[in-house]
């Protein structure tokens, strides 16, 4: 009987475990991005804009300005894509560095990256997908 009860016990457990272990989609689709995005942020970003997105005193903006992020959400693909030239302000203050541009990378590399910026540094804006990515980009220039 004992045997019985603790065998019923860690088959609960197990059973459990796997219930709350398992992601939706939507979560797993997030992850994806995320982890994808943080990559791209490494090989391409990381040198301007810090490993924390603190960025490089007066040269370039940190991307820690929520406010800033959530207000141009829908640029910053072309921002990514096609560079910035010109002056910005971020956090309160004036950057004017040119920012070169990543012609290269996908729609879906553009949505990762910025699923991880805007996710990142204190920012929670949740998942940025290749379709807005896409429909961002069509509206540069």
């Amino acid at each position: 009987m004992r045997n019985k009860l603790i065998l019923c016990g860690l088959l609960l457990c197990c059973v459990t475990s796997v219930f709350y272990s398992c992601q939706s989609e939507a979560e797993l689709t997030y992850a994806r991005y995320y982890v994808n995005g943080k990559g791209v942020y490494e090989n391409h970003c990381q040198s301007c804009h810090g490993k924390n997105g603190e960025g490089l005193k007066a040269l370039y903006p940190p991307l820690t300005d929520t406010t800033f992020l959530k207000v141009n959400k829908d640029r910053i693909a072309c921002m990514i894509k096609y560079g910035v030239k010109g002056k910005m302000v971020v956090g309160g203050v004036e950057f004017d560095a040119e920012m070169p541009a990543e012609t290269h990378l996908t729609d879906i590399d553009i949505a990762a990256l910025i699923t991880y910026i805007t996710n990142s540094f204190g920012n929670q804006q949740g998942l940025y997908d290749a379709n807005q990515a896409t429909r961002d980009l069509r509206e540069c220039r």
